[in-house]
């Protein structure tokens, strides 16, 4: 009974141990983020599409935004945090995706394309510049200005889940 419990502490106090010397913060959003960050960045999403939504810029800086500060514990800080994101905005296209018979489009495909750059201070080996596409179909027989405010809204909704991923869950 005495070596089980002397061999039971000891292998107790041993995982303590090594965990101790982990440097990885896990969080119930699923995202790893280093003991030592302690600030982030997230510079304004410039729009270079050659089609304009003007509200896209702001929409989507500002979704990223509160992303980080909602799920993660880090400090947003104007410029220069631990960890840092900028980029901006390449594609906004509105393009014919089912075409029937008599060479009308039944669905167009609203597609918006972001260009990011994330840099870790921390963890060099975590940096990443990648382009990021998203897209949503509407009927043909809608006109883009009457959907358009509800696609951006889900199409941003996914591009921040897929740059939230890719910088801080690294799955």
């Amino acid at each position: 009974m005495f070596q089980r419990t002397t061999l039971l502490f000891i292998k107790v106090f041993l995982i303590s141990v090594f965990f101790q010397g982990c440097s990885l913060s896990y969080s119930f959003t699923g995202a790893s983020i280093p003991l030592e960050a302690r600030t982030i960045s997230i510079g304004y999403f410039s729009n270079e599409a050659s089609l304009i939504n003007p509200a896209l810029s702001s929409t989507l800086t500002d979704a990223l935004r509160d992303r980080f500060a909602s799920q993660t514990r880090l400090d947003l800080v104007n410029s220069k945090g631990d960890l840092s994101i900028e980029g901006h905005i390449t594609n906004y296209t509105a393009s014919p995706t089912a075409i029937q018979g008599n060479d009308v489009a039944a669905q167009y495909r609203l597609t918006i394309t972001v260009k990011v750059i994330f840099v870790n201070s921390i963890d060099e080996s975590q940096n990443f510049e990648q382009s990021f596409s998203r897209f949503e179909d509407y009927s043909s027989t809608l006109d883009l200005n009457s959907v358009q405010d509800n696609l951006v809204e889900t199409i941003t909704e996914a591009l921040v889940d897929d740059i939230f991923n890719k910088a801080v869950v690294n799955w």
